[in-house]
């Protein structure tokens, strides 16, 4: 083969593999930029109390998903709320009558001064109940039922004649008479109550 030819063929095989580096280089560039445009994400969850908190390594912020029926994925639920159970009436008629507590006896009396069933009478009222004004009618009254294990609240008869609201085994509270103030008394085998009723 002659000098000539050689130098054709060396300079042609140059041209070639010059021209494919280029055109590879073109074809890899879009790839490159696209990559540095779109960084890798990867992303990992945290079982939350309120959900699935999802975190991406591409800095976006972080996103909490939660299921259709509004708790998170993942074995924990949301907070429930809890609703508070309402006070019994008679806790709260016992509540407003030991408020009265010190204040003066009076036959007939329904505040400021107090008979016995005028304070049971009002303390229930303001409790959203409205009991007979007397004793002997509160003891006709369908409006209680007789128990056994009184509660708190609860009316304590002393006969047919009495009335108090009870506190606790040996106690009752009330206008007890004249010659002592509304307040805690302290009942004994001579003076206790003879029956026990609660308001429907």
């Amino acid at each position: 083969m002659s000098e000539l030819i050689r130098k054709l063929i060396t300079s042609f095989g140059a041209v070639v593999i010059s021209v494919g580096m280029a055109a590879a280089f073109v074809y890899a560039a879009p790839a490159a930029t696209a990559a540095a445009a779109e960084p890798v994400s990867a992303a990992f969850s945290l079982g939350t109390d309120h959900g699935m908190l999802t975190v991406q390594s591409d800095g976006a912020s972080p996103r909490r998903t939660r299921n259709r029926n509004g708790h998170g994925h993942g074995h924990r639920r949301g907070y429930r709320h809890v609703r508070r159970a309402e006070t019994p009436t008679r806790l709260e008629a016992y509540r407003w009558a030991a408020a009265q507590a010190g204040h003066r006896y009076a036959w007939g009396g329904t505040g400021p001064a107090f008979d016995c069933s005028g304070l049971v009478m009002m303390a229930y009222r303001q409790a959203g109940i409205d009991l007979p004004r007397t004793t002997t009618a509160m003891l006709a009254s369908p409006m209680l039922v007789r128990v056994v294990h009184p509660r708190m609240g609860d009316l304590a008869f002393y006969g047919s004649g009495h009335v108090e609201l009870f506190r606790r085994w040996g106690y009752t509270f009330g206008a007890h008479d004249s010659d002592l103030p509304v307040g805690l008394i302290h009942y004994g085998w001579g003076w206790r109550p003879t029956a026990f009723y609660r308001v429907k």
